[in-house]
């Protein structure tokens, strides 16, 4: 049993900044890929963001440039600061941790999602 538990969502004025954090808890053994994804009303959920566990990272091209994800593996923890936001960015933000249980099965988890509202 692994609990996501997303924090950091608000409203924001364009140009504004927010910084979105999801812990996992529960009986993850190995933590693997960690992600954030969006969603707003009508559209298929959107790849934010991915961060490997060599940290290696990805974003989207609307957001390179303005936001910036990160792990903190000892709290398995990811975060992602989202700076200069635009009200384009609005939407459901939803955090994403896969790897491994004790007996190496693998398993995808995913946060309650926050609310992001970029609105002036």
């Amino acid at each position: 049993q692994v609990h996501l538990m997303e924090s950091g969502g608000g409203l924001v004025q364009p140009g504004g900044s927010l910084t979105l954090s999801c812990a996992a808890s529960g009986s993850i053994f190995r933590v693997n890929t960690m992600r954030w994804y969006r969603q707003t009303p009508g559209k298929q959920r959107e790849l934010v963001a991915l961060i490997t566990p060599g940290k290696n990272t990805n974003y989207a091209g609307s957001v390179k440039g303005r936001f910036t994800i990160s792990r903190d593996n000892a709290q398995n923890t990811v975060y992602l600061q989202m700076d200069s936001l635009k009200p384009e960015d609005t939407a459901d933000y939803y955090c994403n941790i896969d790897g491994w249980d004790a007996r190496d099965v693998f398993h995808t988890y995913w946060g309650q999602g926050t609310q992001v509202t970029v609105s002036s």
